[in-house]
């Protein structure tokens, strides 16, 4: 079957029987929130001016709210593991860790890195319809390792603005993303957008992103 992009609302049903226990090492979530690098918004003669996050700094936008703010899931604890490990301890890529487990992936993404990681939320595989989340899941050493990979740049750690002046970027599965950067907004292939930027792990960076890449060769 050729997919689709990853448009259509959906539920996950089955990526939500998928136990995530395998990766974790424990944690210890708090549902409180911090809005890390909130943007700042001042007037001036009448016009608005949104003063742009400093994209080095660590985790900065709105998507940061929804990280707990103590424990195994907070920023201070995912630095603390390599990056499946951090992942499957925050509440907000429990979809995407179940793909990586169903893929065998885990090891690899908790191997020695660096790595620079997009990860989607939740909510970006919700878009997924469910037809083809199954499908995607029924082949897991091929579609979905080929999906998963897309996300996933060996060999640097890199920060956003490190990735906007980088343009280009080499993944694990062969083919490039494309990097924008305009004020604040971190752009990925123009269809993902950086919702919470420059999450360290033990062995990377992570960027959050509010949709599931898909490779070209794959649309």
């Amino acid at each position: 079957m050729r997919l689709s992009p990853l448009r259509l609302a959906g539920s996950l049903g089955l990526a939500a029987a998928l136990s995530v226990g395998a990766v974790a090492c424990g944690s210890d979530n708090d549902s409180s929130s911090d809005t890390g690098g909130a943007t700042e918004t001042t007037m001036d003669s009448g016009t608005d001016t949104t003063m742009a996050a400093d994209l080095t700094e660590a985790n900065f936008g709105p998507g940061c709210a929804a990280v707990p703010t103590s424990g195994a899931g907070s920023f201070e604890g995912m630095a603390e593991e390599p990056a499946a490990t951090a992942a499957s301890n925050n509440p907000a890529l429990s979809t995407l860790v179940s793909a990586v487990q169903a893929a065998g992936l885990v090891d690899t993404l908790n191997g020695e890195g660096p790595f620079t990681i997009f990860a989607p939320t939740d909510d970006a595989f919700a878009e997924i319809p469910e037809e083809t989340l199954n499908e995607l899941l029924a082949d897991p050493t091929g579609a979905l390792t080929d999906i998963l990979t897309y996300h996933v740049s060996a060999g640097n750690s890199w920060n956003a603005e490190e990735l906007a002046e980088a343009g280009t970027i080499p993944t694990e599965q062969g083919e490039d993303l494309e990097i924008a950067a305009e004020g604040e907004t971190i752009e990925v292939n123009g269809t993902a957008t950086v919702v919470c930027g420059n999450v360290e792990v033990a062995n990377g960076t992570v960027q959050i992103i509010d949709s599931v890449l898909m490779p070209p060769s794959m649309q």
